[in-house]
């Protein structure tokens, strides 16, 4: 059985560093958002009528936010070339504002979005969503769940915390209960995963795969490309001060990320 898995896992990641048939090189941009509301709590809010200005931004200069799930599948050569201008949002850990202030504003501008949580949080810490706002945001059909882990751990700290053993059950657990339960309560294929903290490496892009994952996203903050790895495909970090042009304009430029996030040692 670990022979196979890690024949899989070779064989998977061979694919991911393919450049696509068609020879096309569109870059799209992921925009990542955490939090949101009247005032700056910390340094990923931003406030609702700066993200709605983010929307109107968009709408007004022709950009077109298309599914996540269309970008992986035409990565995957699944589909045809999406719409120029396009771009992907993204949201990270469920936190309720996400409901109160967020939810309003895409049902507003029919806007699709991607939500990845991690069901620890879920109906049970007091700054998270719950199940159900989830399944009322899920009726709208412009709002899909992918998997943040089951806690949001540090892996690089766990690492160091526990043995090989246990770091190796720790990291499968973490992968495999999140995508369990984020299917089992909301009724959804969850196949995508957000790298906690952005942190990743060779060897948790190995479990990620093993564990049925087929796409993963870090915080690096530049364009995602056809011929990057599915597995850590980047995203931009939005903060409250931040302008979308900076971000849209010049897709070849790297946007130096703060520290701490995500690791590009083994990326090419």
């Amino acid at each position: 059985m670990k022979i196979g898995l890690l024949i899989l896992s070779v064989l998977n990641l061979l694919l991911f560093w393919l450049p696509s048939a068609k020879g096309e090189s569109r870059e799209t941009p992921i925009l990542l958002y955490h939090r949101f509301g009247p005032v700056v709590a910390d340094h990923m809010t931003v406030t609702t009528p700066v993200f709605e200005s983010h929307l109107k931004y968009l709408r007004d200069h022709g950009y077109v936010v298309v599914r996540l799930r269309q970008l992986v599948d035409y990565y995957l050569g699944k589909r045809e070339a999406l719409p120029s201008r396009s771009l992907v949002i993204t949201v990270d850990d469920g936190h309720k504002s996400v409901y109160t202030d967020f939810f309003p504003l895409i049902k507003r501008y029919r806007i699709p979005v991607t939500l990845f949580l991690y069901p620890s949080a879920l109906s049970n810490a007091s700054y998270a969503m719950t199940w159900d706002q989830l399944r009322e945001m899920k009726e709208t059909g412009l709002v899909e769940f992918q998997s943040h882990t089951f806690w949001h751990p540090n892996f690089k700290n766990e690492k160091k915390r526990l043995n090989p053993a246990e770091y190796e059950n720790f990291v499968e657990m973490q992968l495999r209960k999140s995508k369990e339960r984020l299917e089992r309560e909301l009724h959804v294929k969850v196949d995508m995963l957000a790298w906690p903290f952005g942190i990743y490496d060779e060897e948790l892009v190995n479990k990620a795969i093993g564990a049925g994952y087929t796409a993963a996203f870090s915080m690096d903050r530049r364009h995602t490309r056809v011929f990057d790895n599915l597995m850590t495909l980047p995203r931009y970090l939005i903060s409250n001060g931040d302008h979308l042009s900076r971000y849209l304009a010049s897709p070849s430029i790297t946007v130096e990320a703060p520290r701490g996030e995500g690791e590009r040692k083994w990326v090419r």
